[in-house]
């Protein structure tokens, strides 16, 4: 199934998301999700941007992570731990709940993150370049906070403005 995404304005997207009960079945939930996220052409998608007041995201890595690892994540109730040695690194970020905005965000370079996956098996892993600023932008969103937060650039607020008032109509369904 295929989700609206919601964008800015909708208070959910303000709120701090509840912990998905242990052993709770998301399977669906999380097909869903990357469904949505594919759909809409993104790389990252939280509970939150669906309506869903969950701890719970989905990522596609494609080519942000080495040989070898898991190319499609689910984090269950993640617990995100910063590298405090790591660097700050600025990038261009992009939201599906924010269409046509893109602004610079200083992020750590390198983080460990703790998760359970679908079958509740747990994962402690480390991510480092635009992976680690994958996962900590999508973190955010189960905490209520948005990449536009770390901007004080005042010309966003008229886009944003116009997400709101429904001038931005990306080409996927949004609520």
């Amino acid at each position: 199934m295929i989700y609206p995404v919601v964008v800015f304005g909708n208070p959910v997207l303000r709120e701090q998301c509840r912990k998905v009960e242990f052993g709770s079945d998301v399977k669906d939930l999380v097909n869903d999700m990357f469904e949505t996220m594919y759909h809409a052409d993104g790389v990252g998608l939280a509970a939150p941007q669906i309506g869903k007041d969950l701890s719970l995201l989905v990522i596609d890595f494609y080519d942000f992570v080495e040989e070898g690892r898991k190319r499609q994540v689910e984090m269950i109730n993640p617990e995100l731990f910063v590298d405090e040695k790591s660097q700050f690194v600025s990038e261009n970020e992009g939201c599906l709940s924010l269409p046509g905005i893109q602004k610079k965000v200083f992020r750590k370079n390198k983080i460990r993150v703790k998760y359970f996956d679908r079958d509740w098996k747990e994962h402690d892993e480390e991510y480092e370049g635009f992976a680690a600023r994958i996962v900590q932008h999508e973190y955010d969103h189960l905490f209520g906070k948005l990449f536009i937060d770390y901007s004080e650039n005042a010309t966003i607020q008229k886009q944003l403005k116009q997400i709101k008032n429904r001038i931005i109509q990306p080409s996927y369904e949004i609520v």
